[in-house]
């Protein structure tokens, strides 16, 4: 391959995605990982692409909704280029309304975002009765619904975004010598480096398990209660999670705590009472000190940059964070939020 202009160290969705922006403006870019694509906490099995609440707007929110909004064409021109399926569909999300207190911001928030959504996704209030067995149980009898949440299949989105990569022309490599400009995209082992290389604290990793329950409901709305997500996906799975675990021993071993997780799933929504558990996950997921994303130049390091800590959020800004980031990188145009930048996390 000729002399590479972009080295994208890491290939998770931050790694991927910027990687696919900067081939597609011309650069050539390659792209390293000893894990291979997903061998990280991008390769999970949740995949639930939620927006913040409509309300008190700032620059994050409006970051995020620009991405959720991109998130349709940018999986759709991936999985054309890569001729497999990211999982991606904007499919809703439902919320159960617990009280009168929830029930009045949920009234608020359907008119803010009348506004801040720009009309191209709503936030209204839905009585559960009428949504069939897939309703979650609601104390009030009425559940929140947004059109603006989405789901992907987190594993099956890094592979269309290797395999459009490489039909691209881009190089993945296991080991290789970095060349050009570098972008580092190497997740919580990446925050803790940082970490010890500026001797002060910017982040550290979060350990979350999950399910994948065999469930036929892929055209469901997912289900947020209490924390939990609940995602129907295209391939007749129904994805449950996920725990944050500070402490932990094993990064990559699930335990009796996915047990407390299906039963909550199934005592929130009975029809998946009988779904066997096909799979069981766990990975550590990369959280910034600021808990937003970490973007911009690496400290010390002229024609280096950073992209990390994508805590619970990466693939739901990851097309925002690679259209910045290649502006960035490419042209030396900075638009990255005063939030994101790697400064508000030292």
């Amino acid at each position: 391959m000729a002399s590479i202009d972009v080295t994208v160290m890491g290939a998770g969705i931050f790694g991927l995605s910027i990687g696919w922006v900067c081939t597609r403006r011309g650069a050539r870019v390659r792209v390293i990982d000893p894990r291979g694509p997903g061998g990280g906490a991008s390769g999970g099995i949740v995949g639930a692409l939620a927006p913040h609440t409509p309300e008190s707007w700032n620059a994050k929110k409006a970051f995020q909704f620009d991405s959720l909004i991109a998130a349709e064409s940018f999986w759709v021109m991936v999985d054309a280029a890569s001729g497999l399926r990211s999982g991606y569909g904007r499919t809703g999300r439902l919320q159960p309304i617990a009280d009168d207190r929830i029930l009045a911001l949920a009234k608020e928030r359907h008119s803010a975002a009348a506004g801040l959504w720009q009309g191209q996704a709503v936030w209204r209030i839905l009585t559960a009765a009428d949504l069939g067995s897939w309703a979650p149980f609601s104390p009030t009898g009425l559940v929140i619904h947004d059109t603006l949440s989405a789901r992907i299949d987190p594993g099956r989105a890094c592979a269309s975004l290797a395999a459009a990569l490489v039909a691209a022309g881009a190089d993945l490599q296991a080991e290789a010598q970095a060349e050009g400009r570098v972008i580092w995209a190497t997740g919580h082992e990446g925050l803790l480096a940082l970490s010890q290389e500026l001797g002060k604290p910017v982040g550290n990793g979060v350990k979350g398990q999950a399910a994948l329950l065999r469930h036929e409901t892929r055209a469901a709305p997912q289900l947020f209660i209490d924390g939990l997500h609940i995602v129907p996906h295209d391939n007749g799975t129904v994805a449950i999670g996920s725990t944050s675990e500070r402490d932990f021993t094993f990064p990559d071993a699930t335990d009796d705590q996915v047990d407390g997780l299906i039963a909550r799933a199934v005592a929130a929504c009975p029809v998946l009472a009988n779904a066997p558990v096909c799979a069981r996950w766990a990975g550590v997921r990369p959280r910034a000190r600021s808990r937003a994303p970490m973007l911009g130049p690496y400290p010390g390091r002229p024609g280096q940059f950073i992209a990390n800590g994508g805590f619970k959020i990466g693939f739901g800004i990851a097309p925002k964070v690679a259209e910045v980031m290649a502006d960035l990188v490419l042209d030396g145009h900075d638009t990255i939020p005063e939030a994101f930048r790697i400064e508000a996390s030292l």
